[in-house]
């Protein structure tokens, strides 16, 4: 539980009891947390959906049904699960809604059940529901080795896409061969160049921003003409510390990228920008997602680091370096 946001520091060990699941709930054991950007950002105080006062966070887990309201369908105690939930997911046992939570496919562990939703929602989400991918079109993935960039690749695979994925460092090259991506660029001062050079006579129709600053510049200014930027968050703000520098963060808001949005029309691109937990409550919509998903077969997500619950808050240190790949998961048991 972070009693106040404002430091990773103030994430603490905590005991409550749990209510019983109401009516239209199943109370799940958890056994595998999955880490986000967006914990991090929660726990800072920078996230304009974190709860007031204290809270937990977590936004997606796995585990085992262990109660049920009388009114849920469709599952039975002993169910393995996975699921979303807006917070709360930092904890060995959880109530939530039967709308948020599925079954855990026979073969997958419990780690990949938790790495799965939010990443495969997320990318599903920016690729067809607002960039409307087409056939044969050219997709640039930042954070290509990350949990969302991984599956994105996977999606834009089933369209016959050139991706090319951008990463922070080469160790990470290896991953992205075996992913299939066509291609890949080491972010750097030189990225609009390297860019350029990879697309050769090649148009930009799509790309999954969530660095921001420059690189969000250079990737917008060689997007093609009715080329999409799909914008789901800003790496950029992000900080290895406890705490946010807060002189440094507003020095890079106020140099933030800007656009005229006459210049948008005359070049005629645009940039979408969208939050998946806005989307939370929209159940028949989250139902929709995960038939079609199911229907991609995308395969099992890539777990890259795993830590039991006492090492908590050193697996969200490390998730902070951006050394990571694939999925960061916790368990806790």
């Amino acid at each position: 539980m972070v009693p106040k946001a404002g430091s990773i520091n103030n994430l603490k060990l905590m005991e409550e009891s749990l209510d019983p699941p109401k009516e239209e709930e199943v109370q799940v054991k958890v056994k595998s947390i999955g880490l986000n950007f967006a914990d991090i950002f929660a726990m800072f105080g920078l996230y304009s959906a974190t709860p007031e006062g204290s809270f937990i966070p977590g936004l997606e887990y796995a585990g085992d049904v262990i109660a049920m309201g009388k009114k849920v369908k469709n599952l039975k105690e002993g169910d393995r699960v996975m699921g979303v939930t807006r917070f709360g997911g930092y904890a060995d046992q959880i109530n939530v809604d039967q709308d948020y939570v599925v079954l855990l496919p026979a073969d997958w562990k419990y780690e990949e059940g938790t790495a799965f939703l939010v990443q495969a929602f997320t990318a599903y989400y920016a690729l067809i529901e607002l960039a409307d991918i087409r056939q044969n079109q050219t997709v640039m993935i930042h954070s290509a080795a990350g949990g969302v960039g991984i599956l994105a690749n996977r999606i834009a695979k089933r369209f016959n896409a050139y991706t090319i994925g951008t990463i922070g460092s080469e160790n990470k090259i290896e991953l992205l061969k075996a992913e299939g991506y066509d291609d890949w660029i080491v972010r750097s001062s030189n990225f609009r160049e390297d860019l350029r050079k990879k697309l050769g006579q090649r148009d930009l129709n799509i790309v999954l921003e969530c660095i921001g600053g420059q690189i969000f510049r250079d990737g917008f200014r060689l997007l093609a003409p009715e080329g999409r930027m799909i914008v789901y968050g800003a790496a950029n703000y992000a900080s290895p510390t406890h705490r946010p520098d807060y002189l440094k963060l507003v020095w890079k808001y106020w140099k933030r990228p800007k656009l005229d949005p006459q210049r948008m029309i005359e070049w005629n691109k645009s940039v979408m920008g969208f939050n998946l937990i806005h989307l939370y409550h929209k159940k028949e919509r989250i139902a929709l997602y995960s038939k079609q998903l199911q229907d991609l077969d995308i395969g099992k997500p890539y777990v890259g680091h795993i830590y039991p619950f006492e090492d908590l808050i050193k697996a969200v240190r490390f998730f902070q370096t951006g050394r990571t790949t694939g999925k960061v998961v916790v368990n806790t048991t």
